[in-house]
């Protein structure tokens, strides 16, 4: 009896591990009212960024950016990114956002958790690796894999 009540621990103790790790990640709530960036235009059609985008920092995100890109464990940032619309001075309507979360955890992507979204802010299921990681570590390498810095938001 004794045994059986110890496996069924240990066998509960696992799963619940394995979902939580499993589990996908969800945007922050709130996060529009973090740090904004200035607004940003990628109007060369063949760009991964093409089209308009702004920046969001929490405040752990804005002491790395202070610190020239030496970001803390649990720093958030997150990017919205919009269609241009007729021209690229409007904004077209929301097409993607992503998350970056500072997680050690996370070593095939140096450190940081990816995770991308829809415009309704459900997950996308990218994968984190080939679709972010890869040109965050040919661009950035030497920023902490962050490709924005301080320079992309006011009163820099």
């Amino acid at each position: 009896m004794k045994s059986t009540v110890v496996l069924l621990t240990i066998l509960f103790l696992c799963c619940t591990v394995l979902t939580t790790e499993a589990s996908s990640p969800v945007l922050p709530k709130g996060y529009t009212t973090w740090k904004k960036s200035d607004r940003k235009v990628v109007t060369d059609k063949s760009s991964l960024f093409y089209g308009i985008h702004y920046i969001y920092a929490d405040k752990k995100a804005q002491s790395g950016y202070l610190a020239d890109n030496r970001f803390a464990e649990g720093s958030r940032i997150v990017v919205e990114f919009f269609n241009i619309k007729d021209n690229p001075g409007v904004d077209g309507p929301k097409n993607m956002i992503v998350l970056m979360q500072k997680d050690k955890r996370q070593k095939t992507t140096g450190g940081w958790l990816f995770a991308g979204f829809g415009a309704d802010g459900k997950s996308s299921g990218i994968d984190p690796v080939s679709t972010c990681f890869s040109c965050h570590q040919k661009d950035a390498s030497q920023r902490d894999f962050v490709i924005s810095t301080k320079k992309d938001f006011p009163g820099k």
